[in-house]
């Protein structure tokens, strides 16, 4: 069995040289790219980051346009005769953070902590999806007394918004056929196939009016949010959606609206809405205060035990005297309205073949009203195409019926399971020795770039492995130390046994 390595709950060592052993180098490494911004569209850093590490040690590298990196590392000696093993990884991440939190993610690193057990970051998403894979790919090249096939360590840009590193990568770059993608979320769970996806762009025109009144701002939060592909049938609550509601219970009183958004990615789950509205006297101000507290008991009754941290904070103004704001005519409000109320949204069909996977979905990630505009993204995952594909023919045939547009874009194939895998067949040998148990092979219904590389390569034998996080993609995002440690474990143990 793999042996745990005690890592102190105090501090996160400032050099390799701390560590107890070689393998726990992984936390090293993470720590010193997580000192870099690396939030989605912002690459050439941690791009560069990587470059600069293979020239420290003395390997062959290639930087594309697009920042992606792959480094390669020969063979040990007797390992000659194997093909080259890919790992793979992303080097982006995920940016969202607490309401209260100030933290830039262009320009500043991330603030981590330990509590023992968990690697964390505070008040932001933590990045270990995809550090990780960062993480091990530097380890395994750094240490020479392992022992392993020819490398080639693949890491991507912008996974996260559309996996365009992994579309522009060029498959000349890579011999290996063999791939093992570090960017699964549990430990006891060996993914061989995943869903495909697609952005939605889905928008409509809106008309304003003048109205003289009190101007109110509703806020929403305490969700959990969440990734939208692995806790999409988690019953986690849309807080863009949840407003909506609020808003359309709201109608029994007289008010009008100016703004409404909520959600920071299209593949987040909101945690987090916000409104303004305009109330035309006092009195209406104080009915709408009382109905929102009413609504907000009712609310917190109801999802007590899916979302027991919601709040919702209402606040009116008074301190001036009334003024003219431009609101949503009403025509505009309730096309509004309905569209959020009544769009798809969430999970659409459950797999028929494997018990518990999600077949089709889709999040809305993001809404905003601007001026003239109110703008809806949506991300669609299935691991069956047609049904993508239809499920975003059902949001142009509504928009359009109400005098909007959609712009389909971001498209990524699914990750089809291979029935014969050399791969997997090794893996579950290994697996068996480390484990004493058998993997537990499995599908996610999230997207990887796993399909779009056997697209390109479609010989290309492919398992998907990681350590335990939890609520990724969320300001509560966690690493479990030791399951992050057993994983490089075993990976080394798995290229070793490749001989």
């Amino acid at each position: 069995m793999i042996i745990p390595i005690a890592i102190s709950s105090a501090i996160i060592p400032d050099r390799v040289e701390a560590f107890v052993s070689p393998g726990t180098a992984i936390i090293y490494y993470f720590t010193e790219l997580s000192k870099i911004p690396r939030g989605s569209g912002n690459n050439q850093g941690i791009s560069d980051f990587l470059v600069q590490f293979a020239k420290d040690q003395n390997l062959r590298y290639v930087q594309d346009e697009a920042f992606n990196v792959v480094i390669y590392k020969e063979a040990s000696k007797g390992y000659e005769a194997h093909t080259p093993v890919i790992l793979q990884g992303h080097m982006d991440m995920v940016c969202v953070k607490d309401p209260d939190c100030t933290h830039d993610f262009k320009t500043e690193g991330l603030e981590l902590f330990t509590d023992g057990e968990f690697l964390s970051a505070t008040k932001t998403t933590l990045g270990a999806d995809d550090g990780v894979a960062l993480a091990y790919g530097m380890a395994l090249l750094a240490d020479n007394t392992l022992k392993h096939p020819a490398l080639e360590i693949v890491i991507t840009t912008d996974e996260e918004t559309g996996m365009d590193g992994a579309i522009t990568l060029d498959p000349t770059y890579l011999k290996g056929r063999m791939m093992i993608n570090v960017d699964s979320e549990e430990e006891d769970v060996v993914l061989v196939s995943s869903a495909g996806g697609s952005r939605v762009l889905a928008s409509i025109d809106l008309e304003r009016k003048p109205q003289t009144g009190y101007m109110g701002t509703i806020v929403l939060s305490g969700l959990k949010g969440g990734h939208s592909g692995a806790e999409i049938n988690s019953n986690r609550t849309n807080a863009v959606l949840a407003m909506a509601r609020l808003l359309f219970e709201l109608k029994q009183e007289d008010f009008s609206l100016i703004e409404l958004s909520g959600g920071e990615k299209e593949n987040a789950i909101p945690s987090i809405s916000q409104a303004k509205i305009v109330a035309s006297s006092k009195e209406d101000a104080e009915k709408l205060k009382q109905l929102i507290e009413v609504l907000t008991k009712t609310y917190q009754k109801e999802l007590q035990a899916a979302e027991p941290q919601l709040k919702i904070e209402f606040n009116f103004s008074f301190e001036q005297e009334q003024k003219e704001y431009l609101v949503l005519h009403p025509t505009s409000f309730e096309k509004v309205l309905f569209l959020l109320l009544q769009a798809p949204n969430g999970v659409q069909t459950m797999s028929a073949e494997i018990e518990g996977l999600v077949e089709t979905s889709l999040n809305l990630g993001i809404f905003q009203i601007d001026e003239k505009n109110a703008k809806f993204h949506y991300s669609i995952r299935s691991s069956i195409g047609s049904a993508k594909g239809f499920l975003a023919m059902k949001l142009l045939y509504l928009f359009e019926l109400f005098g909007g547009s959609c712009e389909i874009g971001a498209q990524y194939p699914a990750w089809e399971y291979r029935k014969d895998s050399p791969l997997r067949e090794k893996f579950s040998q290994v697996y068996m020795q480390v484990y004493k148990k058998a993997p537990k092979f499995s599908a996610i219904h999230a997207g990887l770039e796993c399909g779009l590389i056997a697209e390109k390569i479609p010989q290309m034998d492919i398992v998907s492995i990681g350590p335990n996080l939890y609520d990724i993609h969320s300001p509560k995002e966690r690493l479990e130390i030791q399951s992050f440690l057993r994983v490089y474990q075993f990976l080394e143990r798995l290229l070793e046994a490749m001989k």
